[in-house]
């Protein structure tokens, strides 16, 4: 590896990242270990309560080739008046995460795949999650993006609320989505604006609810072996 590209690559020995930040905003808690609620827990853990938490916002420098990337995305945002595109950015474990508006997430990744300072071709899926206590943005989409051009790995992230679950497809800029856009809206009910066949994929088409979804019951079915019966999760004896 030449000196010049040592600073480029993923090894985070190599790109010291002086945006790290301390983890600090809760946005709930977790009970147990699986955080089941409503029916009993079956882990022996009932007891254990760990609060769930957001790192916080990165200050400037970020580290490493980070500010390279956001001063390249800061810059084409300002030049097409989107400077508010970007709610925040956070760096935590030596990676990097920039928090997108929604109403502005297919022009920022379009400008990503594009733009020759950024050159995120490949974009390996979209993830959801749910946070069912942070108001208004209980849904969240995480995109992982991969520049081939320059080695480097960034993340996309973008709420919704539970009212609104809406998000804009990116099919059309990255067809790799395509079930995975799909998965997100059979576990998470993530509607993604735009793509071409929303449909499930995992449940059948008549499933009730989104099984990934921290409030969707635990259920279950019977398990019988050997002339025993396993109980479903949700009707075994609780350890509370």
């Amino acid at each position: 590896m030449t000196e010049d590209n040592q600073g480029k690559t993923q090894d985070p020995s190599n790109d010291l990242v002086a945006g790290d930040q301390e983890i600090s905003r809760a946005v709930g808690s977790r009970s147990g270990m699986f955080g089941v609620k409503g029916t009993g827990d079956t882990s022996g853990y009932g007891g254990l309560q760990s609060p769930t938490v957001y790192p916080d916002d990165a200050q400037r420098p970020y580290g490493g080739w980070f500010d390279e990337v956001a001063d390249a995305l800061e810059t084409r945002l300002r030049e097409t008046d989107l400077d508010a595109a970007i709610e925040r950015v956070v760096v935590h474990r030596g990676e990097i995460t920039f928090h997108v508006r929604r109403e502005d997430l297919a022009f920022v990744a379009q400008m990503l795949r594009d733009d020759e300072n950024l050159r995120f071709e490949f974009c390996a899926g979209v993830s959801g999650v749910n946070y069912p206590d942070d108001t208004g943005r209980e849904l969240h989409a995480v995109y992982h993006l991969l520049s081939m051009t320059h080695n480097r790995r960034i993340r996309l992230e973008v709420s919704c609320p539970d009212a609104d679950p809406h998000i804009p497809s990116l099919v059309s800029i990255y067809p790799t989505n395509d079930w995975h856009e799909r998965e997100a809206w059979d576990m998470f009910g993530i509607q993604f604006d735009g793509h071409p066949a929303m449909t499930r994929i995992l449940m059948p088409d008549d499933w009730p609810g989104h099984p990934q979804r921290k409030d969707y019951p635990l259920g279950g079915i019977p398990v019988e072996y050997k002339g025993g019966s396993v109980p479903p999760p949700d009707q075994r004896r609780s350890y509370n």
